[in-house]
């Protein structure tokens, strides 16, 4: 709001505008009766094109696409719940189907009193980090598995239909993500069939992590909170330079290397993360800084992005914007849960410019 309406409204030497083009001019009226504001309020258009909020028209599409499925998600919960699904089987049948592919693809849990023994007692804080993340990936596991089991008994007649199974066997009806597995997962706005692909990913990263050591490229769609290895790295950069923690904080900086396979080994302070997606600008390559969305392209994935933990009053920054980054495109609630951490991206333009753009980066996809 702050690039909306600053101080500058009320410059008295330069008459504030909103918005100024060919076609209209968003400017405050000079003091006059009541019928005057009305009648430049009524003279103003209807609807107003993305420009006039400082909105790349890209927004416009983004914007439409989402309306779309809005629309699309409400008549999916209004069709018919009997009848044959479009494959021309019965709809339970249809449902028995996809739980037992989901089952087929479900891996063991992780053996986490193995695991910690394996670790020993000097761990680190990134290593207790895992054992968290193991930890809920295992609750999610298990209740797949049983309510996926359950599901298929009800389905054949010998236990009752809940309310809770009712509830998986329409999602996965529809193709979507049974709120009672929502709730033990990452924040997502992937259909069932991506958020399946987005699961098995993770497996495979924490299988790595593991079996093997800590990747070195990090990617954090793949954590459930993602922010708590943030923190881990602070606190392990701080005991090995004897750093105040609440005087230390994160900067980061966008590689060279566009793919996470181009990383052979670790950085020897903070991490490489990947899998961080701009939206509302692009970036240049060769130049290494922000640049305006090309047309039709909504989002443009980054590059291994460096993230270093370093103490608060070393850090300075210039011709810099400080991006949030979400977890989806839904960027954040009213209380504020969504918020990752900020990236620090190279610009040579003012910071108002990607504010208004509504620039950020996120961690999953639609």
């Amino acid at each position: 709001m702050d690039e909306y309406m600053g101080d500058f409204i009320f410059d008295t030497f330069q008459p504030f505008h909103f918005y100024h083009d060919d076609f209209v001019d968003y400017y405050i009226p000079a003091d006059g009766p009541r019928d005057v504001y009305v009648d430049y309020i009524e003279s103003l258009p209807l609807a107003n094109t993305p420009e006039v909020f400082g909105l790349h028209p890209n927004a416009e599409i983004g914007y439409y696409t989402q309306a779309a499925r809005d629309m699309w998600s409400h008549l999916v919960e209004l069709q018919p719940q009997t009848g044959e699904s479009s494959s021309g089987i019965s709809r339970e049948e249809f449902i028995g189907q996809i739980a037992q592919d989901v089952l087929n693809k479900l891996p063991v849990e992780f053996e986490l009193d193995k695991i910690r023994k394996s670790l020993g007692i000097d761990i680190s804080p990134t290593t207790v980090v895992l054992l968290q993340e193991l930890e809920r990936f295992n609750l999610l596991i298990t209740r797949m598995r049983r309510s996926l089991g359950t599901l298929k008994r009800a389905l054949a007649g010998e236990v009752g239909m809940s309310s809770e199974l009712d509830d998986v066997a329409r999602s996965l009806f529809n193709g979507q993500i049974p709120s009672i597995w929502r709730r033990l997962a990452p924040d997502t706005l992937k259909s069932l069939g991506n958020w399946m692909i987005h699961f098995e990913r993770r497996f495979k990263q924490y299988s790595s992590w593991v079996n093997e050591a800590e990747p070195p490229v990090m990617w954090l769609s793949g954590l459930h909170i993602p922010e708590s290895y943030l923190t881990a790295l602070v606190q392990a950069t701080c005991r090995k330079n004897g750093w105040p923690l609440d005087k230390s904080t994160l900067y980061t900086s966008v590689s060279q290397y566009k793919h996470a396979d181009d990383v052979t080994e670790r950085t020897t302070s903070g991490c490489f993360v990947h899998g961080l997606y701009l939206e509302g600008a692009g970036w240049d390559l060769e130049k290494m800084h922000l640049i305006p969305q090309k047309p039709k392209q909504l989002i443009q994935e980054l590059p291994v992005l460096k993230i270093i933990p370093i103490e608060s009053h070393r850090l300075k920054l210039q011709n810099t914007f400080r991006a949030p980054v979400y977890m989806t495109s839904m960027r954040r609630n009213a209380m504020g849960v969504g918020l990752v951490f900020d990236a620090d991206l190279a610009t040579n333009e003012h910071i108002s410019h990607w504010v208004l753009q509504g620039v950020c980066l996120i961690l999953n996809t639609d």
